[in-house]
Order: structure tokens, then sequence, then C-alpha cells
């Protein structure tokens, strides 16, 4: 999984969402080891932020970037994640041109760039066939055609992680990670903790994981659905 000339001690990783809530937390928690990281992110004021957990920002726009733009960012990375999203307050528009288009632009850029270990931060009940009109429902659909999306690329070494409902209490290192779990809640921190995990574990490659907070540590519980 490592690039040609680079460090057997760290990889280099790109997130998309590089200034998002769960991204800042990962970027810390990876730059700390020794791996690069770099962020994308859409507006300059974001930088210092990225720079503070000790990331590399990388100014780009992901609802307007060709995949040639983007695969130009990915190309040397030994591993992208996705964890852009429109966010709270924004519309049905922006679930589409962030949640659905700009994660198959990404996966494609990723394919382009060959870069094949895939991340995807998802969401919990993400379904292309979920019903309903409120705006978390086009969220839903919007992040289950993009999970959909990437499912079928065969040159991507993709995992999909679906949280559960996201807070922002002290990660406990705790967690139970299945196919299916049922609905509870899961810290920001807990998340980025298993989004490494998974990175280091490339059995986890082609599962979609349901994430909430349990009582297995966060290491246990990746090798145990890696072995499955």
């Amino acid at each position: 999984m490592r690039s040609a000339g680079r460090t057997v001690e760290g990889m280099r990783i790109v997130i998309a969402g590089g200034h998002g809530q769960i991204a800042l937390r990962l970027e810390r928690l990876l730059a700390a080891r020794g791996d690069e990281v770099a962020g994308i992110i859409r507006r300059a004021e974001q930088g210092d932020d990225l720079r503070e957990v000790g990331a590399e920002p990388v100014l780009l726009d992901l609802e307007s970037a060709s995949v040639e733009e983007v695969a130009e960012r990915l190309r040397g990375a030994d591993a992208a994640v996705f964890a852009a999203g429109a966010g709270p307050g924004s519309g049905a528009a922006r679930k589409d041109t962030v949640d659905k288009a700009a994660a198959v632009l990404f996966a494609d850029a990723a394919v382009r760039a060959g870069v094949r270990r895939f991340l995807v931060v998802s969401s919990m009940g993400a379904d292309p066939k979920h019903e309903g009109r409120e705006i978390f429902d086009v969220y839903l659909r919007a992040k289950g055609e993009a999970d959909a999306y990437v499912r079928g690329l065969d040159a991507l070494d993709w995992t999909i992680l679906r949280p559960g409902a996201l807070t922002d209490d002290a990660g406990q290192g705790l967690v139970r990670l299945e196919a299916h779990t049922g609905r509870g809640p899961i810290p920001r921190d807990d998340v980025a903790a298993v989004l490494v995990e998974l990175l280091d574990t490339p059995a986890t490659a082609g599962l979609v994981l349901e994430l909430v907070s349990g009582s297995t540590p966060v290491s246990v519980a990746v090798k145990s659905v890696a072995g499955n």
C-alpha cells in the first residue's frame, strides 16, 4: 500500500471535506503518528485549522472541479477518504452536488490517479431507494446513490462506513462495528479512530459497515470484521 520511495513509517492520505468535524479529528490522528495528510477544502480561510492539526490544506471545490483536477491532487497517495458533506442547513440541491456528485467525482478521480484504497464516510440509513420528501430523506438517498456507485468500481479497494447519530462526546474507544448494528449514537472521536484502523486493515475492503458506540475496543472491532 506504500508508494514507491515513501518511508514505511507513513502513508500519504488525501481527505475530501478536509475541514469537516470528523476529517479534522482524522487528520490530527494520522499526522500525529507520522502520516502525510492532505485535506481538500473549499475556502482558503479554513487552511489554518488544517495546519493546526498537522494536515496540508489543498484548495479545491469538488462541486466545480474536473475529474482530472481532483486526480492531480490524488496522484501519489496511498489512500483517499471521502468525508465531505453539504452539512446541516444546506438545501436539497447541495445534497445532490456534494453528498452524491462530489463523492462520485472523488471516486472517479481516485481510479484515474491509481489510488486503490478508498474509504467513504456515509450515514446509517443511506439507501438509493429511501422514501420521503424531507431534506434528510434527500440526504439519505444521495448518500445511498454515492455508496452504490463506489461499490460498483472494481478499481477501488473500498470500505464504506455508516456511523449512527454523531455526537461531540469524548471518544471512549469502545464501539460496535458490524454490517448491521441498529441505530445508536457514536462520538466523532470514535468514528475517526475507526477510520484510522480501517486504513491500516486492507482486509476490510469490500465491506459496508455500520458503527455505533459499544463495548469492543476499536482495533478488536475492526480485526473482527476483517476476519469475516
